[in-house]
């Protein structure tokens, strides 16, 4: 599937790495749904790609809604005529120990609203979103991909049961949808992101993101259009389907 002209609606469009991609896309004259929670962001995601002459609409749809999903992805096909790919990218974190011990008993432990919030967006949010792209893409009948956003703490980090949880999931989940729904033509395949130069970790304490970069052999975080540029590529590559593409540098061996 080419980009130019494919209609690609993408979860958690507003900044960081979805804002990325809109407009790594919109220069590859893609015709964009942008989706997330924030109008405000969302005005300046598709001012940025019009600027760049694609065609750009926003959806303020909250992922983990399931009648906010249904109804905003019908929309997204009326508006455009159909749907062509899916990029899951929204995610949120909210790290923390499981459990920590001062003196012998439990002080602090990872509460339920932690583990609940998590997994809503990043796994229930990705399984809502492609439930309905999934079937405009088979009503449609002229196949579709899907690209998830998983990361490479789905082989687990410290302090993020819940975000490791999630991103495990969506990698299994992908694996899953790539056998389920090949016979519709719809491919499936996502993105295990590493240390990424976004707004997130541009913020972090100098000794912190000092740190991170040990751990990359390439001695450097990534940037926001490396990402990008393998989106297009997923999208591009028509025998891609069921794996999970890292993008980290080398960190995770």
């Amino acid at each position: 599937m080419q980009v130019t002209d494919s209609v690609i609606a993408i979860t958690g469009a507003g900044q960081g790495l979805g804002r990325s991609m809109a407009e790594y896309l919109a220069g590859r004259g893609a015709r964009l749904a942008l989706i997330d929670v924030n109008q405000e962001l969302l005005d300046q995601s598709v001012a940025a790609c019009s600027g760049l002459g694609a065609e750009a609409r926003s959806y303020v749809i909250n992922v983990a809604d399931e009648e906010a999903v249904d109804n905003g992805f019908a929309q997204i096909v009326a508006d455009f005529g159909g749907l062509d790919v899916l990029v899951n990218n929204a995610g949120i974190m909210r790290d923390g120990m499981l459990l920590k011990v001062k003196d012998g008993k439990v002080a602090e432990r990872m509460s339920l609203a932690q583990w609940q919030s998590v997994i809503d967006v990043n796994l229930t949010g990705v399984f809502l979103c492609t439930r309905a792209a999934a079937a405009a893409m088979a009503e449609k009948g002229t196949g579709g991909v899907i690209v998830n956003i998983s990361s490479v703490s789905r082989a687990g980090n410290m302090g993020q049961t819940n975000y490791s949880a999630s991103k495990a999931g969506v990698a299994t989940m992908t694996v899953t949808w790539a056998r389920e729904l090949a016979r519709y033509g719809i491919r499936v395949a996502a993105i295990a992101p590493g240390f990424i130069g976004t707004d997130m970790v541009a913020q972090m304490r100098p000794e912190i993101l000092e740190g991170l970069v040990k751990q990359v052999p390439l001695r450097r975080i990534g940037e926001p259009d490396e990402i990008a540029s393998t989106v297009a590529f997923i999208i591009d590559n028509d025998y891609l389907t069921g794996r999970v593409v890292e993008i980290d540098g080398g960190a995770r061996m």
